[in-house]
């Protein structure tokens, strides 16, 4: 019976732990986990959707969970209730999630948090800042591994959180602009659930970059936080070194103003571009020379031949954007395996929400 359970993917195994206390305990044991994702690994199952307000300070309490499936499954709204209180979604790896209190909180924590089992685990803040701020970004990394202390069959419960903080020099009256610019940096706190404390790394990235989409994409041992100068700020976990890689075509060559996001797809880094020229999606293959490959486009005109139901005149209201201040008609916001997430202009959401790929796994998180 262990052999055949361990072949199906969570989400059944996940109903099947009702069947029995003996299915129970094995289908949440640690050799059964490592097991099932060695035969089956993790898929993407959907998208955590979260917006956000622009006009004010408190946080938008609903999560919604948006299928891949099929066309016109329900969005869930529910995915994260067991938590004791509304959280804001921050990270997503691997079927874990991070998490924090909704603002406006007395004693604002994170939560690390897997949804589908159900647990979780609570987190404070570091202690050089007590008080999160919604433009914070936190990424959240977790490997799957075999801890060869405790014997091949368990699972090496490890993760950490990455938080980007922008540090900001102290300006003197007759100080140049200029200069306050480039002392300007991101320093990088680390939390591992091994030590369960807080750090501050040696790292720093020099110059002022805001971080706009998918913020803390992890992909083998690396996160990535997509910035606003035409940029992909990395971030090495082992060696904790960071790195400005140049995305594969700046925004500037455009006649009008494209919308961009990065994702994971098959362990490699991806870039994802809507502009006049269409649809076009790039993976990265180094990160020192920021060279990347073009793996797929489609025109604008193909695009609306295949979805005509959601796109009409794409092409002419794509270009008429030619500022910032002008709503985006198609807005990519997630990417993960090969599925795309896009708002188009006659969605009724506020620009650019919070947006996570979130896989099923059966990871525990009551020991780590």
């Amino acid at each position: 019976m262990f052999d055949v359970l361990s072949r199906l993917p969570v989400k059944p195994l996940l109903g099947m732990k009702r069947v029995s206390r003996e299915w129970r305990s094995m289908i949440s044991s640690s050799p059964f986990i490592k097991s099932q994702m060695e035969k089956t690994g993790l898929s993407l199952t959907g998208f955590i959707f979260q917006e956000k307000f622009m006009w004010c300070s408190d946080d938008i309490k609903t999560v919604s969970h948006i299928p891949v499936e099929a066309p016109g499954s329900k969005v869930h709204q529910d995915v994260f209730d067991f938590l004791p209180e509304d959280v804001v979604i921050l990270a997503s790896c691997d079927g874990l999630v991070c998490c924090r209190s909704c603002l406006p909180c007395s004693e604002p924590v994170l939560y690390v948090c897997n949804p589908s089992n159900r647990e979780w685990v609570t987190i404070e803040w570091p202690r050089q800042k007590k008080r999160p701020h919604r433009s914070e970004s936190i990424g959240l990394a977790f490997d799957f591994d075999s801890d060869s202390s405790k014997g091949s069959n368990e699972i090496c419960l490890k993760f950490k959180l990455v938080k980007l903080q922008h540090v900001f020099p102290i300006v003197e009256d007759d100080e140049e602009d200029e200069d306050v610019e480039s002392e300007t940096y991101i320093e990088f706190q680390i939390y591992s659930s091994e030590t369960k404390e807080w750090r501050i790394s040696k790292e720093v990235c020099n110059g002022h970059h805001n971080l706009i989409k998918n913020k803390g994409i992890h992909i083998g041992g690396v996160l990535h936080w997509l910035t606003d100068a035409d940029q992909v700020l990395s971030f090495d976990l082992e060696k904790e070194l960071a790195l400005l890689v140049s995305v594969p075509v700046p925004a500037f060559e455009f006649s009008t103003v494209p919308e961009s996001c990065i994702g994971d797809h098959k362990g490699k880094l991806h870039y994802v571009l809507v502009s006049e020229l269409g649809l076009n999606v790039w993976h990265l293959e180094d990160y020192y020379e920021s060279r990347w490959s073009l793996k797929h486009t489609k025109d604008l005109d193909e695009l609306e031949r295949e979805y005509p139901q959601f796109f009409f005149n794409l092409k002419n209201r794509v270009m008429q954007r030619v500022s910032e201040e002008s709503s985006p008609w198609m807005n990519p916001l997630g990417f993960k395996d090969g599925v795309l997430l896009l708002k188009d202009l006659g969605s009724k959401s506020m620009p650019d929400p919070a947006v996570f790929p979130h896989c099923l796994s059966l990871f525990p998180l009551k020991d780590a």
